[in-house]
């Protein structure tokens, strides 16, 4: 009997993980939104600081789907989750200097 040539990624995603990226993600969302608020609470501050959180994950999803891919392959929790702690991270730096931009 021949072995077969490629042997197929177990699917060993966490549900678990995936769902504290994504409470990661509505966090880093929410004090990005708590910091236009703070700073004046005008539609363009939301406009402003939505955007900023879209680049952001344009900016750091477009390499780490590239790492998922090459290093974590199957893993999309992990994905989720290193994005999620980049936002909220992000977030929290922008919440806690909203005041430094005016």
């Amino acid at each position: 009997m021949e072995s077969p040539r490629t042997t197929a990624v177990p699917n060993t995603v966490d549900r678990r993980l995936t769902w504290l990226g994504v409470a990661l993600l509505i966090a880093g969302l929410a004090a990005h939104l708590l910091s236009a608020q703070a700073i004046g609470g005008l539609w363009r501050h939301y406009r402003d600081h939505t955007a900023g959180f879209l680049l952001i994950a344009v900016v750091f999803g477009a390499p780490l789907i590239f790492l998922g891919r090459r290093f974590w392959r199957g893993r999309t929790d992990v994905t989720i989750l290193v994005l999620g702690a980049i936002q909220a991270g992000l977030g929290l730096y922008v919440w806690f200097h909203r005041f430094d931009i005016h």
